[in-house]
């Protein structure tokens, strides 16, 4: 998905490229961004990598490369920016997952314990950042996003099938900016008809 059409529409807004999964490559971004734009007060972490199939089927070097993009880039990115948050008192994580983070289907055997890591590694870094000031919050997104790829996909499906992004986003602002006194960890959305 190419990311240069946002930053002509959104004024103020600014891309930063990488393969997430490439550490190497993800420190030096990072270090871009810093640079270019200060130290991070709200970091999202919405990198997902997805390979289907069951556990005699998947190679095991997909489910290696599915958890450095799922799970290892978090932890990454993670020590790269909550040093300065731990600084400033204050700060947010917010990673976006599915509902494979909490269940292991036959078909899912390269992609859901990579969630399950991530979810379990989000709530790690949540308990002990939480002390120190820094919201770390896990979104679950239990539906199919409504996009023109997935509508291709779904062509049957009727509009209420899909959750629409401007309502994710809706909602990953609102996680993000609670008050210190009702942070929530684990939050999740849903089209009223989702089967869960």
């Amino acid at each position: 998905m190419a990311i240069e059409p946002a930053v002509k529409e959104v004024p103020g807004t600014h891309a930063f490229p990488v393969d997430i999964a490439d550490e190497p490559r993800l420190h030096a971004t990072l270090d871009r961004i810093t640079d270019t734009l200060g130290p991070p007060e709200l970091v999202v972490h919405n990198a997902v990598a997805a390979t289907f199939g069951n556990f005699m089927e998947v190679e095991p070097a997909v489910l290696e490369q599915n958890l450095r993009t799922n799970a290892m880039s978090l932890l990454h990115l993670a020590r790269k920016t909550a040093p300065a948050m731990i600084e400033a008192g204050r700060g947010t994580i917010l990673v976006t997952g599915n509902t494979s983070s909490w269940r292991g289907k036959a078909h899912y055997a390269a992609f859901a314990p990579t969630k399950a890591a991530q979810r379990i590694l989000a709530e790690s870094i949540a308990r002990e950042l939480g002390p120190k000031g820094i919201h770390v919050a896990y979104l679950v997104i239990d539906a199919v996003i409504d996009l023109a790829w997935t509508r291709a996909m779904h062509p049957d499906k009727p509009d209420h099938f899909f959750i629409q992004p401007d309502d994710i986003a809706e909602e990953a602002w609102h996680v993000a900016h609670q008050p210190r006194g009702s942070w929530s960890f684990n939050v999740e959305v849903r089209p009223f008809a989702e089967y869960w």
